[in-house]
Protein backbone atom coordinates (compact mmCIF):
# COMPACT_ATOMS: atom_id res chain seq x y z
CA UNK A 1 0.00 0.00 0.00
CA UNK A 2 1.31 3.49 -0.77
CA UNK A 3 1.77 5.80 2.18
CA UNK A 4 -1.10 8.31 2.46
CA UNK A 5 0.91 11.50 2.11
CA UNK A 6 -0.31 13.81 4.86
CA UNK A 7 1.56 17.01 5.62
CA UNK A 8 2.92 16.75 9.20
CA UNK A 9 2.04 20.46 9.55
CA UNK A 10 -1.71 20.85 9.94
CA UNK A 11 -1.87 24.63 9.64
CA UNK A 12 0.79 27.30 9.27
CA UNK A 13 0.57 31.03 9.88
CA UNK A 14 3.89 32.76 9.28
CA UNK A 15 6.38 31.47 11.86
CA UNK A 16 3.63 29.57 13.71
CA UNK A 17 2.98 25.97 12.68
CA UNK A 18 0.57 23.52 14.30
CA UNK A 19 1.76 19.98 13.72
CA UNK A 20 -0.31 16.81 13.94
CA UNK A 21 2.02 15.59 16.68
CA UNK A 22 1.31 18.63 18.86
CA UNK A 23 -2.41 18.36 18.11
CA UNK A 24 -2.34 14.71 19.20
CA UNK A 25 -0.94 15.73 22.59
CA UNK A 26 -3.51 18.51 22.98
CA UNK A 27 -6.51 16.37 21.99
CA UNK A 28 -5.29 13.39 24.01
CA UNK A 29 -4.85 15.45 27.18
CA UNK A 30 -8.20 17.22 26.79
CA UNK A 31 -10.15 14.01 26.19
CA UNK A 32 -8.34 12.21 29.03
CA UNK A 33 -9.23 15.10 31.34
CA UNK A 34 -12.92 14.90 30.36
CA UNK A 35 -12.97 11.14 30.82
CA UNK A 36 -11.43 11.40 34.30
CA UNK A 37 -14.11 13.96 35.15
CA UNK A 38 -16.83 11.55 33.99
CA UNK A 39 -15.42 8.79 36.16
CA UNK A 40 -15.25 10.84 39.37
CA UNK A 41 -18.79 12.18 38.76
CA UNK A 42 -20.29 8.67 38.54
CA UNK A 43 -21.25 7.70 42.12
CA UNK A 44 -22.22 4.19 41.03
CA UNK A 45 -18.59 3.27 40.31
CA UNK A 46 -17.13 4.12 43.70
CA UNK A 47 -19.17 2.49 46.46
CA UNK A 48 -18.16 5.10 48.99
CA UNK A 49 -14.44 5.06 48.17
CA UNK A 50 -13.02 8.61 48.54
CA UNK A 51 -12.16 10.24 45.22
CA UNK A 52 -11.05 13.63 43.86
CA UNK A 53 -13.69 16.22 43.11
CA UNK A 54 -14.16 17.27 39.46
CA UNK A 55 -12.50 20.62 40.21
CA UNK A 56 -9.45 18.81 41.58
CA UNK A 57 -9.23 16.89 38.30
CA UNK A 58 -9.27 20.28 36.53
CA UNK A 59 -6.35 21.44 38.66
CA UNK A 60 -4.41 18.24 38.06
CA UNK A 61 -4.39 18.65 34.27
CA UNK A 62 -1.56 21.20 34.34
CA UNK A 63 0.53 19.01 36.67
CA UNK A 64 -0.04 15.96 34.48
CA UNK A 65 0.77 17.84 31.28
CA UNK A 66 4.09 19.06 32.69
CA UNK A 67 4.90 15.53 33.86
CA UNK A 68 4.20 14.13 30.38
CA UNK A 69 6.26 16.72 28.52
CA UNK A 70 9.23 17.02 30.88
CA UNK A 71 9.38 13.29 31.65
CA UNK A 72 8.83 12.27 28.03
CA UNK A 73 11.62 14.47 26.73
CA UNK A 74 14.03 13.66 29.55
CA UNK A 75 13.33 9.95 29.10
CA UNK A 76 14.10 10.16 25.38
CA UNK A 77 17.35 12.02 26.05
CA UNK A 78 18.53 9.58 28.73
CA UNK A 79 17.20 6.27 27.37
CA UNK A 80 17.51 6.59 23.61
CA UNK A 81 20.28 9.01 22.64
CA UNK A 82 22.26 10.22 25.67
CA UNK A 83 25.61 10.53 23.86
CA UNK A 84 24.19 12.92 21.26
CA UNK A 85 22.43 15.17 23.76
CA UNK A 86 25.36 15.23 26.15
CA UNK A 87 27.40 16.52 23.20
CA UNK A 88 24.61 18.96 22.19
CA UNK A 89 22.92 19.91 25.49
CA UNK A 90 21.02 22.87 24.02
CA UNK A 91 19.07 20.50 21.77
CA UNK A 92 17.82 18.47 24.75
CA UNK A 93 15.05 21.02 25.31
CA UNK A 94 14.09 21.34 21.63
CA UNK A 95 10.97 19.17 21.90
CA UNK A 96 9.59 20.68 18.69
CA UNK A 97 12.19 18.71 16.74
CA UNK A 98 10.63 15.42 17.92
CA UNK A 99 11.77 12.73 20.33
CA UNK A 100 9.55 11.74 23.27
CA UNK A 101 9.69 8.59 25.36
CA UNK A 102 6.49 7.02 26.70
CA UNK A 103 8.36 5.43 29.59
CA UNK A 104 9.87 8.80 30.51
CA UNK A 105 6.47 10.47 30.24
CA UNK A 106 5.01 7.72 32.42
CA UNK A 107 7.64 8.33 35.10
CA UNK A 108 7.14 12.10 34.90
CA UNK A 109 3.39 11.75 35.28
CA UNK A 110 3.80 9.41 38.27
CA UNK A 111 5.98 12.03 39.99
CA UNK A 112 3.44 14.75 39.17
CA UNK A 113 0.61 12.64 40.62
CA UNK A 114 2.55 11.90 43.82
CA UNK A 115 3.26 15.59 44.37
CA UNK A 116 -0.32 16.63 43.54
CA UNK A 117 -1.88 13.98 45.78
CA UNK A 118 0.43 14.96 48.65
CA UNK A 119 -0.35 18.66 48.24
CA UNK A 120 -4.12 18.11 48.09
CA UNK A 121 -4.37 15.24 50.59
CA UNK A 122 -5.76 12.81 48.00
CA UNK A 123 -5.38 9.04 47.68
CA UNK A 124 -2.42 8.51 45.39
CA UNK A 125 -3.67 5.09 44.31
CA UNK A 126 -7.05 6.45 43.28
CA UNK A 127 -5.35 9.17 41.26
CA UNK A 128 -3.14 6.51 39.65
CA UNK A 129 -6.29 4.52 38.75
CA UNK A 130 -7.98 7.50 37.12
CA UNK A 131 -4.90 8.41 35.10
CA UNK A 132 -4.44 4.79 34.04
CA UNK A 133 -8.03 4.58 32.76
CA UNK A 134 -7.59 7.76 30.70
CA UNK A 135 -4.01 7.34 29.45
CA UNK A 136 -4.86 5.05 26.48
CA UNK A 137 -6.75 7.96 24.91
CA UNK A 138 -3.55 9.97 24.58
CA UNK A 139 -1.59 6.91 23.49
CA UNK A 140 -4.02 6.31 20.63
CA UNK A 141 -3.70 9.83 19.23
CA UNK A 142 0.07 9.86 19.73
CA UNK A 143 0.52 6.69 17.68
CA UNK A 144 -1.70 8.03 14.91
CA UNK A 145 0.53 11.11 14.82
CA UNK A 146 3.60 8.83 14.58
CA UNK A 147 2.03 7.25 11.49
CA UNK A 148 1.26 10.62 9.89
CA UNK A 149 4.85 11.71 10.55
CA UNK A 150 6.15 8.51 8.92
CA UNK A 151 8.23 7.64 11.98
CA UNK A 152 8.70 4.54 14.15
CA UNK A 153 7.67 2.34 11.24
CA UNK A 154 7.78 -1.44 11.24
CA UNK A 155 9.90 -4.22 9.84
CA UNK A 156 9.77 -5.29 6.18
CA UNK A 157 6.90 -7.66 5.43
CA UNK A 158 4.72 -9.02 2.63
CA UNK A 159 1.36 -8.81 4.42
CA UNK A 160 -1.41 -7.27 2.25
CA UNK A 161 -1.66 -4.17 4.46
CA UNK A 162 2.07 -3.39 4.38
CA UNK A 163 2.95 0.25 3.74
CA UNK A 164 5.83 1.77 1.78
CA UNK A 165 6.92 4.66 3.98
CA UNK A 166 8.56 7.61 2.21
CA UNK A 167 11.61 7.54 4.49
CA UNK A 168 11.66 3.78 5.12
CA UNK A 169 13.22 2.59 1.88
CA UNK A 170 11.52 0.72 -0.97
CA UNK A 171 10.42 -2.28 1.17
CA UNK A 172 6.79 -2.57 2.29
CA UNK A 173 6.70 -2.46 6.09
CA UNK A 174 4.38 -3.24 8.97
CA UNK A 175 2.42 -0.10 9.94
CA UNK A 176 3.52 -0.74 13.51
CA UNK A 177 2.29 2.69 14.65
CA UNK A 178 -1.27 1.55 13.86
CA UNK A 179 -0.71 -1.73 15.71
CA UNK A 180 0.32 0.29 18.74
CA UNK A 181 -2.65 2.66 18.35
CA UNK A 182 -4.95 -0.37 18.36
CA UNK A 183 -3.30 -2.29 21.23
CA UNK A 184 -2.06 0.50 23.51
CA UNK A 185 -4.99 2.77 22.70
CA UNK A 186 -8.25 1.08 21.73
CA UNK A 187 -7.87 -2.39 23.27
CA UNK A 188 -6.31 -1.18 26.53
CA UNK A 189 -8.94 1.57 26.90
CA UNK A 190 -11.79 -0.92 26.42
CA UNK A 191 -10.30 -3.41 28.88
CA UNK A 192 -9.90 -0.74 31.55
CA UNK A 193 -13.37 0.63 30.84
CA UNK A 194 -14.91 -2.81 31.41
CA UNK A 195 -12.88 -3.31 34.60
CA UNK A 196 -13.89 0.11 35.96
CA UNK A 197 -17.55 0.11 34.95
CA UNK A 198 -18.71 -3.49 34.87
CA UNK A 199 -16.51 -4.88 37.66
CA UNK A 200 -16.32 -1.55 39.56
CA UNK A 201 -12.61 -1.97 40.28
CA UNK A 202 -12.21 1.70 41.13
CA UNK A 203 -13.41 0.42 44.51
CA UNK A 204 -10.07 -1.40 44.86
CA UNK A 205 -7.58 1.49 44.76
CA UNK A 206 -4.44 0.61 42.82
CA UNK A 207 -5.88 -2.29 40.82
CA UNK A 208 -6.62 -0.33 37.64
CA UNK A 209 -3.26 1.45 37.84
CA UNK A 210 -1.61 -1.98 37.94
CA UNK A 211 -3.83 -3.19 35.10
CA UNK A 212 -2.76 -0.24 32.96
CA UNK A 213 0.95 -0.78 33.62
CA UNK A 214 0.64 -4.52 32.98
CA UNK A 215 -1.53 -4.07 29.87
CA UNK A 216 0.66 -1.38 28.37
CA UNK A 217 3.81 -3.42 28.94
CA UNK A 218 2.28 -6.43 27.18
CA UNK A 219 0.86 -4.35 24.29
CA UNK A 220 4.13 -2.46 23.77
CA UNK A 221 6.20 -5.66 23.87
CA UNK A 222 3.98 -7.28 21.23
CA UNK A 223 4.18 -4.20 19.01
CA UNK A 224 7.98 -4.11 19.36
CA UNK A 225 8.13 -7.47 17.56
CA UNK A 226 6.92 -5.69 14.42
CA UNK A 227 8.65 -2.33 14.87
CA UNK A 228 12.14 -1.35 13.76
CA UNK A 229 14.18 -0.24 16.80
CA UNK A 230 15.88 3.14 16.80
CA UNK A 231 18.80 3.02 14.36
CA UNK A 232 21.35 4.31 16.88
CA UNK A 233 20.36 1.59 19.40
CA UNK A 234 19.31 -1.43 17.34
CA UNK A 235 18.60 -4.78 18.95
CA UNK A 236 20.07 -5.18 22.42
CA UNK A 237 20.18 -8.99 22.21
CA UNK A 238 18.32 -11.24 19.80
CA UNK A 239 14.82 -9.78 19.46
CA UNK A 240 15.20 -7.66 22.62
CA UNK A 241 14.74 -3.91 22.03
CA UNK A 242 14.92 -0.93 24.35
CA UNK A 243 11.12 -0.70 24.24
CA UNK A 244 10.75 -4.28 25.48
CA UNK A 245 13.45 -3.82 28.11
CA UNK A 246 11.70 -0.74 29.52
CA UNK A 247 8.32 -2.50 29.42
CA UNK A 248 9.37 -5.52 31.48
CA UNK A 249 9.49 -3.60 34.81
CA UNK A 250 6.04 -2.20 34.02
CA UNK A 251 4.65 -5.70 33.48
CA UNK A 252 6.09 -7.00 36.75
CA UNK A 253 5.15 -3.90 38.76
CA UNK A 254 1.64 -3.88 37.27
CA UNK A 255 1.05 -7.53 38.12
CA UNK A 256 2.35 -7.05 41.66
CA UNK A 257 0.17 -3.96 42.14
CA UNK A 258 -2.99 -5.77 40.98
CA UNK A 259 -2.34 -8.65 43.40
CA UNK A 260 -1.60 -6.24 46.25
CA UNK A 261 -4.71 -4.12 45.59
CA UNK A 262 -6.99 -7.17 45.39
CA UNK A 263 -5.63 -8.66 48.61
CA UNK A 264 -5.72 -5.33 50.45
CA UNK A 265 -9.35 -4.73 49.50
CA UNK A 266 -10.34 -8.28 50.44
CA UNK A 267 -8.61 -7.90 53.80
CA UNK A 268 -10.33 -4.58 54.46
CA UNK A 269 -13.77 -6.09 53.75
CA UNK A 270 -13.07 -9.11 55.96
CA UNK A 271 -12.06 -6.83 58.84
Amino acid sequence: MPFPAIDPVLVEFGPFALRWYALAYIVGILLAWRYMRLLVANDRLWGGVPRPAPLEIDDFVLWGTLGIIIGGRLGYVLFYNPAYYFAHPAEAIAIWTGGMSFHGGFAGTVIAMILFAWKRGLSIWTLFDLAGCAAPIGLFFGRIANFINSELWGRPTDVPWAVVFPNGGPEPRHPSQLYEAALEGVVLFLVLMVLSRRFKLLQKPGFLAGAFAFGYGIARSISELYRVPDAHIGYLSGFLTMGILLSLPMILAGLATMIWAARRSSGAKAA
